[in-house]
């Protein structure tokens, strides 16, 4: 046996302590011998009835436990709070940093060895990876991995890509109200994350391609058997992992990162993945800064997946997943330690691709170029990012007049009126919707274009926020705009009628008034007053930081592993 495991100090006292801890579990039918010293192993799910997408994390905790007490360990599920993207108001963003406090304190309160992450849903893979990335115990991800394609008059549906133009389709007139609403029911077929290559999607590739799960956690469809097996192999390898005392931060090095954002890149991944990057860096411990994602910005697009291409996520895990991408960009990547102790060369030495209209070789790429650019200028003084490969193409160098909406009520109160004074070179400015603005940071930046001037024919122009879209969402959007308008950051300054220039080629995104017109505006601001004055949202408004720090708290970066000592009793 494995000497000063963690779980010991918790039932191996022969005391009143660790006799009280061992006959409570005792009550749930335990034996003996499952406190003989074998590792327990905490499987920490995100299952929630109000969080669709996680629906079948109950099925894979038993396919953990399988595994786990298959190589000699106990397993014990524990549950934290679900976030359910689809579900939560203002933003399920608001509560990632909550999930992170809740999976630490859990982990850290509770005498496990190591620790299985059920999660799926958009916040809840980076939330759950935060929060045990600050207690460094040996940890493992199981994704819920992606719902069935949607399917709908002989063509497939995906999700939020489709429910967005539809809704354009139906602004224009081109869609009946009946067709919108019947596909509402033929888009959504079986438990499962977006089936689109939108944030949660991202995020389990991501997990995979940094080495922080088995590989084919990032495709396998929810309700495909292997997915089953995937987890029962994930609980005999955690059991392995604390043999071989394999912590978190043993996975996840700098180069791990680097290899996720060139990842992200090929994959065409969500924008979103830069604030849960960015945030886990800080937790582990590792330097990563807005500016390191740039590695992917010239890596080529190779999948057409929603919302940069056709296909969906069903598609890419029969045409080889995210092993097979990897196998293309491996001359770009680090040989990096994974979580089965092995380099990740292992993921994609032999995987094949078996659907080149799905994934493209790298000499032959789908889209060149194509991953998320990171803008600065005088309005983005932090950084903003803007995602090319779901961009339109003539949009991306563009100089035009700024129609400015203050809050998200004005917006949603004025941009489908019949005398908006827009047109297909306004650039749509919308403030306040930040990590303390909204607050939470929302998924709003996609915002919609106006009736007008869908009614015309066009459907895309430059939008700008301090907000977030969804990775399901496309269209030339200049997101976490940093700092926020609510903060004080130039987005606030910006007027109606004032000219901004976009370069995304050159990395610029530029207020063209002069510095004295700058100043003079800064001196008349005034900061709104805070949505909310009191519990977690007010405690979220005080300490969260910046998008370009990942919007984290402030007082949650960085780790603690020191061994808990006092007692209850």
């Amino acid at each position: 046996m494995t000497k000063n495991r963690r779980s010991r100090d918790w039932y191996g006292m022969m005391d009143k302590d660790g006799f009280i801890r061992r006959s409570w579990m005792k009550s749930q039918g335990f034996p003996d011998h499952a406190f003989d010293g074998r590792p327990i192993i905490g499987i920490c799910n995100t299952w929630s009835e109000l969080t669709p997408c996680n629906a079948g994390l109950r099925e894979l905790a038993e396919g953990v436990k399988r595994g786990v007490w298959e190589a000699g360990g106990f397993p014990v599920e524990f549950p934290v709070v679900s976030l359910g993207e689809t579900q939560m108001k203002p933003t399920a963003m608001l509560f990632r940093n909550l999930l992170s406090m809740d999976v630490e304190e859990s982990i850290r309160a509770y005498g496990m060895d190591g620790v299985v992450l059920l999660g799926g849903c958009d916040k809840t893979t980076p939330g759950q990876l935060m929060g045990a990335a600050s207690v460094d115990l040996p940890t493992i991800v199981v994704s819920a991995g992606p719902m069935l394609s949607g399917k709908w008059k002989g063509r497939d549906l995906g999700s939020g890509t489709d429910v967005r133009k539809f809704a354009l389709d139906v602004k224009a007139g081109d869609m009946t109200l009946k067709d919108f609403m019947d596909t509402e029911s033929n888009m959504s077929r079986s438990k499962g994350v977006c089936m689109t290559m939108g944030s949660a999607s991202t995020m389990s590739s991501l997990v995979e391609a940094m080495g922080m799960s088995l590989p084919m956690n990032g495709t396998l469809p929810a309700v495909d058997a292997r997915r089953m097996t995937l987890a029962h192999m994930t609980g005999k390898r955690i059991v392995e992992m604390v043999e071989e005392d394999l912590k978190l931060s043993d996975v996840l090095k700098r180069e791990n990162f680097e290899n996720g954002i060139i990842a992200n890149a090929a994959l065409g991944g969500s924008s979103n993945s830069v604030m849960h990057l960015l945030a886990l860096a800080g937790r582990v411990g590792v330097e990563l800064s807005l500016s390191d994602f740039e590695i992917g910005s010239e890596i080529p697009l190779l999948v057409n997946c929603m919302p940069s291409g056709k296909y969906l996520m069903e598609d890419f895990c029969y045409a080889g997943g995210v092993p097979a991408v990897l196998k293309e960009v491996s001359h770009l990547l680090h040989d990096t330690q994974t979580v089965m102790g092995k380099s990740i060369t292992h993921y994609y030495e032999d995987a094949e691709t078996y659907n080149r209209d799905v994934i493209f070789p790298f000499d032959a790429p789908f889209k060149p170029a194509a991953g998320l650019r990171v803008l600065t200028g005088n309005l983005a003084p932090l950084g903003a990012i803007i995602k090319p490969s779901a961009a339109s193409e003539h949009l991306l160098e563009h100089q035009g007049e700024a129609y400015v909406f203050e809050t998200i009520e004005e917006l949603k109160a004025n941009i489908d009126r019949d005398d908006l004074p827009v047109d297909e070179n306004t650039i749509l400015v919308l403030k306040n919707c930040g990590p303390k603005g909204y607050p939470g940071m929302p998924e709003v930046g996609d915002i919609s274009i106006p009736a007008k001037l869908v009614k015309q024919g066009v459907r895309d122009i430059v939008r700008i926020s301090d907000a977030r879209m969804s990775g399901t969402a496309f269209g030339t959007v200049i997101l976490h705009v940093a700092p926020e308008a609510s903060a004080g950051g130039p987005l606030a300054l910006v007027k109606t009628g004032d000219q901004i220039r976009l370069s995304a080629k050159n990395g610029d995104l530029t207020l063209l008034i002069s510095q004295e017109e700058m100043e003079a505006r800064r001196a008349e601001w005034v900061a709104p007053e805070p949505h909310y004055t009191r519990g977690y949202a007010s405690l979220y408004i005080k300490h969260v930081l910046q998008a370009d720090a990942g919007a984290d708290f402030d007082f949650l970066v960085g780790k603690d592993t020191r061994p808990v000592t006092r007692e209850s009793h």
